[in-house]
């Protein structure tokens, strides 16, 4: 599998600059879980509004882990209350499927052909017995445009602000 092959799913007449937000699932949904969360998905999407005016979102579920939504501001831009309804339809797939999706202190990695969550405060433990290094990849969460999402959503840990909590990695 090609990691990037996530890109090719990104709406391409969204704006470079559309929002982002990444809601990490503590665990991997099942297909069914899938298919159910998508459905949620598409229909928020399809019915998301700021001030009354219809939003171009788009929202998927990446890597059976990852929602990931997406407004492009171009026509409409969104607002808190626009906002605050995203963040209920996810609190409603958390209550759902019994997930959490607001913890940031898990860290997810692609170790070993699948993604591998590990607590912030492990992050030395796991670099000092090998579980990570410089390469490993990392899904850095905190993009937050499309063009941040396809440049820097999987990128090596070296290159992630992680790297300065790495205390090998600060000394060096």
């Amino acid at each position: 599998m090609n990691l990037t092959d996530y890109q090719l799913h990104c709406p391409p007449t969204f704006s470079n600059q559309s929002k982002v937000w990444i809601y990490q699932s503590n665990r991997l949904f099942s297909i069914s879980e899938a298919f159910e969360i998508e459905t949620i998905l598409s229909e928020f999407v399809s019915n998301w509004k700021s001030h009354g005016a219809p939003v171009k979102g788009f929202a998927n579920l990446f890597f059976g882990q990852f929602i990931v939504l997406m407004a492009d501001e171009t026509n409409t831009t969104v607002g808190g209350c626009s906002t605050d309804s995203s963040v209920h339809t996810i609190k409603k797939i958390e209550q759902l499927f019994k997930v959490d999706l607001f913890n940031r202190q898990n860290l997810a990695f692609y170790i070993k052909d699948k993604v591998q969550l590990l607590p912030f405060a492990q992050i030395n433990y796991a670099w000092e017995n090998n579980f990570i290094n410089g390469e490993t990849i990392y899904f850095n969460n905190t993009v937050t445009t499309k063009e941040s999402f396809l440049n820097d959503w999987l990128i090596p840990l070296k290159s992630s602000w992680l790297k300065s909590k790495i205390k090998a990695l600060t000394i060096a």
